[in-house]
């Protein structure tokens, strides 16, 4: 019997990779927190059908304030339940996870990365003003600065945070 509500995660699977399961994330959760501050798609599943994604900040459509927000550790600990949480039918939207108080990635359901396009280079941030692009600076939902990129339109084209502005704006590029 074919589950009609399962969305094509093998389409995920060859855009990002197998999925790692909650157990093996758990254990490499450092490296796997690291990889998404530097641009990097992990899918994470619990028991097959549930799949989550822990993802940079960019990925995060919208704005960021209102969000829950985790502490890594308290992520790690509690990431079963998180991956039923952002991917179960009611999908309750991404979680921040920050570190310090500073978000660096969040945990989202892996079927809203289906209608996005794949990944490309950014430009920096004397590219994007040059070609007439904003960069606006904000104090972050919990602490930190988030940096985003808009077009001349005021579509957000990229966002990034960190503890100040040059970490911010670090961010923004990678």
């Amino acid at each position: 019997m074919v589950n009609a509500e399962r969305p094509p995660y093998e389409e995920l699977e060859a855009r990002f990779g197998a999925p790692v399961g909650v157990e093996e994330a758990r254990a490499r959760w450092g490296a796997l927190v690291h990889a998404a501050r530097s641009g990097t798609v992990t899918l994470i599943t619990r028991e097959r059908w549930e799949w989550a994604a822990l993802v940079p900040l960019p990925e995060v459509s919208g704005v960021l304030s209102g969000l829950p927000v985790l502490s890594l550790s308290t992520a790690r600990s509690k990431l079963g339940d998180l991956v039923r949480q952002t991917a179960g039918p009611y999908d309750e939207g991404p979680v921040l996870l920050t570190r310090h108080r500073a978000p660096v990635a969040a945990l989202i359901a892996a079927r809203r990365l289906l209608d996005r396009p794949a990944a490309r280079r950014r430009a920096t941030a004397e590219d994007l003003l040059s070609q007439g692009h904003t960069i606006s600076l904000v104090r972050g939902p919990v602490d930190g600065v988030v940096a985003v990129a808009r077009d001349r339109d005021g579509k957000e084209i990229a966002a990034g945070s960190g503890g100040d502005i040059a970490a911010a704006l670090v961010s923004l590029m990678e």
